[in-house]
């Protein structure tokens, strides 16, 4: 397995969906990748040569990526709480950020459902 900023990517995948395994590379910047360092997408991550390896290392570098992308992140995060803006204070609550109704889904950002005392379901 190729070793990409701390991320094993898979060998036996095209490098083009190998590379979407590090944080903050999707497909078009993959694609992207992959032409400015002249490797064929279509090529097989284990079949790399380590010249081609270095070419990807150099040209990801270029990019913002894993722990730098993460950190940028969660500063944008706290940033928006310290402020008390709309959206960290959603953050703060545990709510959605982007819109979306909370009367009957966001369980994924409430959590399990909360039972109601003295309230029988019909």
């Amino acid at each position: 397995m190729a070793r990409i900023k701390g991320v094993d990517i898979p060998n036996d995948k095209h490098i083009v969906i190998s590379l979407t395994y590090i944080y903050g590379i999707g497909r078009n910047l993959a694609k992207v990748i992959c032409k400015n360092a002249g490797v064929e997408p279509t090529k097989k991550a284990g079949d790399l040569s380590q010249d081609e390896l270095v070419k990807l290392r150099d040209e990801i570098n270029k990019h913002l990526t894993e722990g730098d992308l993460r950190r940028e992140v969660s500063m944008n995060i706290k940033t928006k709480m310290e402020i008390n803006s709309y959206e960290g204070s959603r953050h703060k609550k545990g709510l959605p950020v982007r819109g979306q109704r909370t009367n009957r889904n966001a369980r994924t950002r409430k959590g399990k459902g909360k039972t109601v005392a003295n309230k029988k379901k019909v």
